[in-house]
């Protein structure tokens, strides 16, 4: 195995995931949620995360070239996405654990478009491009594999926070969450609109 490229992969990837910034937005989804279904919610999204990852790292290219669909268009969807759990976060209106269910949440926005966001997916896409051996291969889904565990970690021991900050202090994060999801989505818009353009701008 390539330990060069693993690292290469290991730091780009979890650079884009972001455990510690994921924290906050993860609590705030699901603070009010008790203990265990919290757990749960943290597996099912760093699950769902590594199965999209590896989906687009095998066959991204031939999926979005079946479907006929740019990697800013997706990266634009995602932030659309973002923006309305931001909505939610930031009107309270995911604030009552009733109105969705924790596989839900695990699954949008967790899993995707946050941890596998379009970020971690060119990213993973452009490494195997660029792999031409065994080891190389390996390399990257050892990295890949690493860094999910080590969201799994960081999302799974982050209980003991919800315990420290109580609800009104839930309900602060809650609010600041959804201001940094809507920072991203916003983000991730105008970052599609400059590729669209620049995409324009070439076939000029």
């Amino acid at each position: 195995m390539d330990l060069k490229l693993f690292g290469e992969v290991f730091v780009t990837l979890l650079v884009i995931v972001d455990p510690p910034g994921m924290m906050p937005i993860f609590l705030a989804l699901t603070g009010p949620l008790a203990a265990r279904e919290r757990n749960r919610a943290a597996w099912q999204a760093v699950a769902l995360a590594l199965g999209v990852i590896v989906v687009f790292a095998v066959a991204g290219q031939t999926l979005l070239a079946y479907l006929h669909v740019d990697l800013p268009a997706l990266q634009a969807a995602g932030g659309l996405l973002l923006v309305l759990v931001a909505l939610e976060l930031l009107t309270g209106k995911a604030d009552d654990p009733t109105k969705q269910a924790t596989s839900n949440i695990a699954l949008v926005p967790l899993g995707t478009p946050l941890l596998a966001g379009p970020g971690a997916i060119v990213a993973t896409m452009l490494f195997v491009q660029q792999a031409d051996a065994t080891a190389d291969y390996l390399a990257i889904a050892t990295a890949i594999v690493a860094v999910m565990l080590t969201v799994w970690i960081v999302l799974r021991f982050s209980g003991g926070i919800v315990k420290v900050l109580r609800p009104g202090g839930i309900e602060v994060l809650t609010r600041i969450a959804g201001l940094l999801l809507a920072a991203i989505a916003v983000q991730l818009i105008a970052d599609a609109i400059f590729a669209f353009v620049a995409d324009f701008a070439a076939t000029r």
